[in-house]
């Protein structure tokens, strides 16, 4: 076997782990993440539809395999999924590319092994977390592993707070997004008291209780967010 038939080995394994990781990748997208051409692309699809691979093509908008096809699991609970999502997010924003491409592999792998329901989640968790660069902080807040799981399936969410002057007070409130900033996790929620966003220092909550009641998921990125209300 010579080099050329290894790498592409590689590349068919590569593509059928980024068929597992996301719901519907395109042949332009697969082409850009393997510096290949878009025409060396359909050839790999073919090969891997030729060895058993059930690769489902939606016409004009891309690939993806047929549900319950998977590579031997890995088993992960949601928090376990939730807590590797996080960690991702802080090594894209280190400075060695090295160690973004290969934990960016991993968790790729990683996000493979999940079923549908919990890869939606935890895709829709890194789209909403975002951290800035900041030294190491103290422990500051018992409470994030519930909000991933109250943000990823829209669970409403009753808190006992403190505001900045101390002040107590009790919110209902719809989790939207986590930021983690200079002053530690913040929490972007819809406030039904309010009737509107608000942000929740995580250290400031006192208690807090999460429900079995769902609210209708707020229909904007993160990006829209900012853009409609950001300073």
């Amino acid at each position: 076997m010579n080099n050329g038939d290894v790498k592409r080995l590689s590349r068919l394994s590569a593509i059928t782990t980024q068929l597992q990781t996301k719901s519907l990748v395109t042949a332009t997208e697969l082409a850009e993440r393997f510096s290949v051409s878009v025409r060396t692309i359909y050839r790999d699809i073919r090969a891997l539809e030729s060895s058993g691979v059930p690769i489902y093509t939606q016409e004009g908008k891309g690939y993806r395999l047929v549900e319950g096809y998977r590579l031997p699991p890995i088993m992960f609970t949601e928090n376990e999924a939730n807590a590797l999502v996080m960690v991702e997010q802080l090594v894209l924003h280190n400075k060695d590319a090295s160690l973004v491409k290969y934990y960016s592999d991993a968790i790729d792998k990683i996000k493979a092994s999940l079923n549908s329901d919990n890869k939606a989640k935890v895709n829709l968790l890194s789209e909403r977390t975002q951290f800035s660069q900041m030294k190491a902080q103290e422990k500051n807040s018992d409470n994030l592993s519930i909000l991933q799981q109250a943000l990823t399936n829209f669970f409403l969410v009753d808190i006992a707070y403190k505001d900045e002057s101390a002040q107590p007070t009790s919110r209902r409130i719809e989790p939207f997004a986590l930021l983690n900033t200079r002053n530690g996790w913040i929490l972007v929620a819809w406030c039904r008291l309010r009737q509107d966003f608000r942000n929740f220092r995580l250290d400031r909550i006192q208690t807090l209780d999460l429900l079995t009641e769902t609210f209708t998921p707020h229909d904007m990125t993160l990006e829209d967010y900012f853009r409609r209300y950001a300073e």
